[in-house]
C-alpha cells in the first residue's frame, strides 16, 4: 500500500525541508542497513546484539529494546518504513516540537517491543503447558546454540517454543505505526491516497490498520511479521498523546 498525503508543496520543497529528528531517523536507519550489507560479518554481529530477542533467551539484553527499531531485515522492509517515517513524520515533528517527537517515536518502538515480548510470553507459558518438561528444558539449555547455527528442532512443539524464545526481532515498524497513529488522531480529516488514487480520510485508515493487524495477530499469521508490535506502537502511541491532551498541550478532538 502506498501514502500520498495532500497537505503543502510540492515534493521537492518537503523534501528539501525535512526536520532534524525525522531528517536523522531517516539517515541512522539507511546508514545502518549500508553497514549490515556491505561489511563482512556486521549483518550477523548487529543482529545477535542489537536485534530483539525473548527475555529469558541467552540472546537478550535490556538495551535491545532500543536498539532493535534500528535494524531492518530487508530493503524492502527499510524502504516501506523510512517511506512513512518521511511521509508522515515530518508532519508529526512540525506539529509536536522536535524533542517531543522523538520522545513520541522512541516510546512507540520499545512500547511495540514490550508488547511482543508480553504477547511471546502468552504463546510460550502456553507451549510449556503442553511439553514434557524434559523437552522444555532441553530448549532452555541448547535452543540458543541450535539458532545461532541456523538449525531448529524437529519435533514441532520443541521447534516453535525455540524460535519463540531465540530468534530475533527487528524492524522500526512499531515506532512506524505509533506515527501513523499520531497522523491520525492529531489529522484526522485529513486526506490519504491510497495508490497515489482514492482519498481515504486519515482517522479510518488508522482504524483500519489497527483492526487488520489485530486480525493477522490473533490468526496466528505465518508471515514472519510482528503484528503485536505494530499495535503496541499503536497503543503506547495513543495513550501517550491522550495523556499530553488531557494535560492541554494538544486541541485536537477525535471522536470524544
Amino acid at each position: 500500500m502506498n501514502f500520498n498525503s495532500s497537505s503543502g508543496g510540492g515534493f521537492g520543497y518537503l523534501f528539501r525541508n525535512i526536520p532534524p529528528v525525522t531528517k536523522n531517523l531517516l539517515l541512522v536507519n539507511i546508514f545502518i542497513f549500508i553497514v549490515q550489507a556491505i561489511l563482512p560479518g556486521a549483518d550477523s554481529a548487529l543482529d545477535r546484539w542489537c536485534a530483539l530477542y525473548y527475555f529469558t533467551s541467552h540472546g537478550f539484553y535490556p538495551y535491545q529494546l532500543f536498539t532493535y527499531m534500528f535494524l531492518h531485515a530487508s530493503f524492502t522492509h527499510l524502504f516501506f518504513n523510512m517511506f512513512a517515517l518521511w511521509m508522515f513524520g515530518r508532519t508529526i515533528e512540525y506539529a509536536m516540537g522536535s524533542m517531543r517527537f522523538l520522545f513520541f517515536y522512541l516510546t512507540c518502538g520499545i512500547g511495540a517491543g514490550l508488547v511482543q515480548e508480553a504477547v511471546f510470553a502468552f504463546y510460550i507459558n502456553h507451549l510449556q503447558s503442553i511439553m514434557a518438561p524434559e523437552a522444555v528444558n532441553i530448549v532452555l539449555n541448547d535452543g540458543w546454540a541450535l539458532i545461532q547455527s541456523y538449525r531448529n528442532y524437529v519435533d514441532p512443539d520443541m521447534g516453535m517454543l525455540n524460535s519463540l524464545i531465540n530468534s530475533p526481532m527487528v524492524g522500526a515498524s512499531g515506532a512506524i505505526y505509533g506515527v501513523l497513529l499520531a497522523f491520525g488522531y492529531l489529522f484526522p480529516n485529513q486526506p490519504i491516497y491510497l495508490y497515489f488514487i482514492m482519498p481515504i480520510k486519515a482517522k479510518w485508515l488508522i482504524i483500519g490498520y489497527f483492526v487488520l493487524e489485530l486480525i493477522y495477530g490473533i490468526s496466528g499469521s505465518a508471515d514472519g511479521v510482528a503484528h503485536f508490535a505494530h499495535l503496541g506502537g499503536m497503543i503506547f502511541g495513543f495513550l501517550l498523546l491522550w495523556y499530553w491532551k488531557r494535560k492541554g498541550l494538544f486541541s485536537n478532538h477525535w471522536f470524544f
